[in-house]
């Protein structure tokens, strides 16, 4: 834990503000006197008089501490001059110096093995560590750290999308070791947070695990009901097989309206309506990570973007497309930002909510819709047209009050794991911001994992 590492033996000020004190032996310098940067101007296309490249991307180096020649690249080409400038070497750092969201900006990734045909795309800055002064693995600790993500964060310009000017990111403060305890720091460090991600690996399986089991329960009570003699008929629907013979087909645009959310985000404001997003939306729940709050004076007034309880919202486009997620009495009023809502006039909507979570609505069907072109994308007519089994209004009930039963230890246990996830984060941030800049030492701890 932190608290078992002790503070160095003496410090001195810095000199700058936000930093405070460092160890008195360490220096603080510009991130220009001890990198080369290179902002790479080749994106992704093909002409006949370049050489073939693999480029590392934005979303490469967001993903991803570290970058390595296994990984699979965007195909494009470049000139022999580019090639030569922008090839990625070991321990090169890159960071991402444009994005639609300002606090994406200056995230790195390290570079663990290069390959000839690698080199830097257009929406990152190459900063190659210069000899014997600065150890790549180092840098990237460092720049992991919030308090000197900070000074990327407050210098990105911009309306819709955000970006770094290159004198912002060469002029940005780095508390600086001697060479051979950059090589200890980051040594502990990559010990440390090997350790953390195999511990939350293991706890997002369980995760996976107790989800497949929840849809499982779900999945049978909304396509055969609760009662085991219930007799059954032919659905009319080939892939969908038999269904009780009570029950109807019934598509979604009958038993509600379908609308769109907002074309374009309004202005954020601290104080503001919660905006829903796709990555709010979590199988079936609304989470509030990276929840953004905007001005409700900017909500176009015309667009009907305002959620009620019991709405349903499903994405549209993008890895999370087909996910839904019924409106909580808690974000009663929230803005919907890009996606779609369904308001439920004919049937109950917690049971249509649960409907659209089970495999034969959101992979059968709406994820087969969505991927009929190159990016995945769901519109109203594909989701209105998606064919639901109904049973009647108080078998409905029933099933709801029985998953709400039988998924709530299941739902317990899942929420205890995330937790654990997120507290481990918040471990490795704190860790690795306390020892970048000093106020923990590691030299020790970590001499004897070398000696291992």
């Amino acid at each position: 834990m932190i608290n078992e590492h002790q503070p160095y033996p003496a410090y001195k000020p810095s000199g700058v503000e936000w930093l405070g004190d460092v160890p008195d032996h360490w220096e603080v310098k510009r991130l220009r006197n001890v990198v080369n940067m290179r902002v790479s101007n080749v994106d992704k296309h093909v002409k006949a008089d370049e050489e073939p490249v693999r480029l590392c991307n934005y979303v490469d180096v967001y993903k991803k501490d570290y970058v390595n020649k296994q990984m699979d690249f965007m195909q494009a080409t470049a000139t022999a001059d580019e090639i030569e400038r922008f090839r990625l070497e070991k321990d090169d750092v890159l960071i991402t110096k444009d994005s639609e969201a300002w606090d994406d900006i200056g995230v790195p990734a390290l570079v663990t093995e290069p390959a000839p045909d690698l080199i830097s795309g257009y929406h990152l800055a190459l900063l190659r560590p210069r000899t014997d002064e600065l150890v790549g693995g180092y840098l990237l600790r460092a720049l992991q750290s919030k308090s000197l993500a900070y000074q990327f964060h407050i210098e990105a310009k911009g309306v819709t999308r955000y970006g770094l000017a290159h004198d912002s990111i060469k002029s940005v403060w780095l508390p600086l070791p001697p060479f051979s305890e950059q090589i200890a720091i980051d040594r502990y460090l990559d010990y440390t947070d090997r350790c953390i991600r195999r511990y939350v690996s293991s706890r997002k399986q369980v995760i996976e695990l107790l989800e497949e089991y929840r849809q499982a329960v779900i999945h049978h009570a909304v396509t055969r009901g609760l009662d085991p003699d219930v007799r059954f008929k032919p659905s009319g629907v080939e892939w969908l097989g038999d269904m009780p013979a009570h029950w109807k087909t019934k598509r979604l645009k009958t038993i509600g309206r379908i609308r769109y959310g907002l074309g374009q985000p309004p202005r954020e404001l601290a104080e503001g309506l919660p905006l829903i997003r796709a990555t709010n939306v979590d199988h079936g729940r609304i989470i509030d990570k990276n929840l953004l709050y905007i001005d409700p004076l900017d909500v176009p007034s015309g667009r009907d973007a305002v959620l009620r309880e019991k709405e349903i919202i499903v994405v549209r486009s993008g890895a999370y497309t087909g996910d839904s997620a019924i409106i909580p009495k808690a974000y009663d009023g929230a803005i919907t930002g890009y996606d779609m809502v369904v308001s439920v006039t004919g049937a109950q909507p917690e049971f249509v909510a649960m409907a659209l979570l089970c495999k034969y609505v959101r992979d059968d069907q709406l994820i087969v819709a969505s991927t009929r072109s190159a990016q995945p994308h769901l519109n109203a007519e594909e989701l209105g047209t998606a064919i639901l089994l109904i049973p009647p209004l108080n078998e409905q009930a029933a099933i709801v009050a029985y998953l709400d039963k039988a998924t709530a230890d299941i739902d317990a246990a899942i929420d205890r794991a995330r937790r654990e996830i997120e507290l481990l984060d918040e471990y490795r941030t704190r860790l690795i911001a306390d020892v970048v800049t000093g106020k923990v030492d590691v030299r020790e701890a970590a001499a004897e994992l070398s000696a291992v």
